[in-house]
């Protein structure tokens, strides 16, 4: 995915719907237990033997939209990028030790396809889902790694282009307590040695011909 200074900044601007970049990820980050309100209702179904729960396919754009904890910029924001469908990944996984599997929904925008919401929902025993993490900064994305929530921010210095990041935060987040608790943390810098002019070759000047000395002119006769 390429992209100029200006588009960065663009997308400084605009906020990300109201949020800047830094390089710990700061923003609004929720984290905790369920709130009392259901934000969806799914009929409930038995769980089948075995240690798997079972996978429920959810409206997550329903879910978003009657989702209190998910920002007022998030929500006016999520709109079709072209025809139906919406900027939304869905993934689903076991990590809160639910009757049925989790789900985690990242949000994007439209115009550069940059992530800037991440939310989990865990069911209820009523079929509902109900939200238990919520991240809205730039550049976030979450997935589900053997059973925990990996969430991973980059970060942006003041100069550096959507493509390029100069690094990124990988924090990896466990279900504990009926809520998500911090595991690990992993700061990576990228090197920019293979990038830009500092990889480019030195340019070459063109060879410079010695212009020739004028000829000596013949002496003329009668000067001194």
């Amino acid at each position: 995915m390429a992209a100029s200074g200006t588009a960065l900044a663009g997308l400084v601007a605009f906020g990300l719907f109201g949020v800047g970049c830094s390089s710990g990820g700061t923003g609004t980050r929720d984290e905790g237990p369920a709130g009392s309100q259901p934000v969806a209702q799914i009929t409930p179904q038995p769980s089948p033997s075995g240690t798997t729960p079972p996978v429920r396919r959810v409206d997550a754009v329903r879910l978003l939209k009657s989702d209190p904890k998910v920002g007022e910029r998030v929500r006016e924001g999520l709109k079709p990028c072209a025809g139906k469908a919406y900027p939304i990944d869905t993934s689903y996984g076991s990590m809160t030790g639910g009757r049925t599997a989790d789900v985690v929904v990242n949000v994007m925008s439209c115009a550069d396809s940059v992530s800037v919401g991440t939310y989990v929902y865990r069911a209820d025993d009523d079929g509902s889902y109900k939200n238990v993490f919520a991240a809205e900064v730039p550049a976030v994305y979450g997935t589900i790694d053997r059973g925990d929530l990996v969430v991973t921010t980059q970060v942006y210095g003041s100069k550096d282009p959507l493509a390029s990041p100069s690094g990124s935060e990988v924090v990896t987040y466990r279900w504990a307590s009926d809520r998500f608790t911090e595991h690990d943390r992993v700061h990576n810098d990228f090197s920019r040695a293979v990038e830009g002019t500092d990889g480019d070759l030195p340019v070459q000047s063109e060879p410079v011909e010695p212009e020739p000395e004028p000829a000596d002119e013949p002496a003329q006769p009668g000067r001194n």
